[in-house]
């Protein structure tokens, strides 16, 4: 799926991982939770990457990032939240919003989330569906009203 059309999808309404829209784009929860509460922001409208946006828009989705990391921590409980942006996959803004906690195995506990072992993030029992995974969303969704 493009990003134009993962984008229309969520305008449409026809995303169930779709937390909630901000100002600066919509929050989804990831297709695969290995951290619970890992979220995406989404940048809407599309843009290529962080620079393209004007200053305005760098400081809205900047402040969205962290409203997202404030809920994901208080709905997790988790110890502390990772952020990052790269575009490189993807080539359109977006931001991983990932909970770190207190009780992960010692050989992940520093490794930044995208360098876990694959079999890590893509574990059958980790991926989204709404009966896992319903709850902890609309926790989100009132956090960030």
């Amino acid at each position: 799926m493009t990003p134009a059309e993962r984008l229309a999808e969520l305008d449409r309404g026809e995303n169930p991982r779709l937390v909630r829209q901000l100002p600066s784009g919509y929050v989804v929860m990831a297709d695969n939770q290995f951290l619970t509460g890992y979220c995406l922001l989404l940048a809407s409208p599309l843009v290529g990457q962080f620079l393209d946006l004007p200053e305005e828009g760098q400081s809205k989705f900047l402040s969205d990032m962290a409203r997202v990391g404030a809920a994901v921590k208080e709905a997790t409980g988790c110890l502390r939240v990772n952020f990052a942006i790269y575009g490189n996959v993807d080539p359109f803004l977006h931001a991983h919003i990932w909970p770190r906690f207190s009780d992960e195995a010692l050989e992940l506990r520093t490794m930044p989330p995208l360098l876990m072992p694959e079999s890590f993030r893509t574990a059958p029992e980790t991926v989204w569906s709404a009966e896992r995974y319903g709850e902890l969303l609309s926790r989100l969704s009132e956090l960030l009203v």
